[in-house]
């Protein structure tokens, strides 16, 4: 895996390991290009900002709760599918679901970026409508980033690698227009 400060780790959506060990190495490196949960925990802070909003005025750290709390559930939520959907054949264990927990963690890393620019707005002169989007255009970065770097660490051409961030980035302006809808 690579190191805790490179950002969210990709999940692997690959084989599970038959054994409840810790994988191998090609089973660990078999993973590396998935960053699925990246992209769409982007996408759902983008999603969160949204819709909060257009609640009116709210504090800062009311909306860094909601980031990071919404990341948390639909966190637990996709490891819960994992384990009792695709698992139920199998034979269950806590290195298993601590296991599947570590995978499924950028959707819950990819809520950061987003809240930590939603905590500090404040301090360079930004109001609720300016944390807002702000907290927005960070969480979709990340998206069409995520997206890109999942397309190169597969291999793709640039070609595939500039089709990836638009679709991605496509995504979020749909998010964009649908905040602008709600505001007016």
């Amino acid at each position: 895996m690579t190191a805790p400060s490179d950002g969210p780790q990709p999940p692997s959506d690959g084989p599970e390991p038959a054994s409840d060990g810790p994988a191998t190495a090609s089973e660990r490196e078999a993973g590396r290009g998935d960053y699925s949960g990246a992209v769409y925990g982007s996408l759902l802070a983008a999603s969160v900002v949204v819709g909060a909003g257009t609640l009116g005025k709210f504090p800062r750290l009311e909306l860094v709760a909601l980031l990071l709390g919404t990341g948390l559930v639909f966190w637990a939520a996709h490891v819960f599918a994992r384990l009792f959907g695709a698992r139920m054949a199998h034979h269950l264990s806590w290195p298993v679901a601590r296991s599947t927990a570590r995978e499924e963690r950028p959707i819950i890393e990819a809520a950061v970026p987003p809240a930590v620019a939603a905590g500090i707005a404040p301090w360079i002169g930004l109001g609720p409508q300016g944390i807002a989007w702000l907290a927005l255009a960070v969480a979709l970065i990340g998206q069409v980033g995520w997206a890109t770097l999942a397309a190169s660490r597969a291999g793709a051409s640039r070609r595939m690698m500039l089709l990836a961030g638009a679709i991605n980035l496509l995504l979020g302006l749909l998010i964009v227009l649908l905040k602008v809808a709600l505001q007016h």
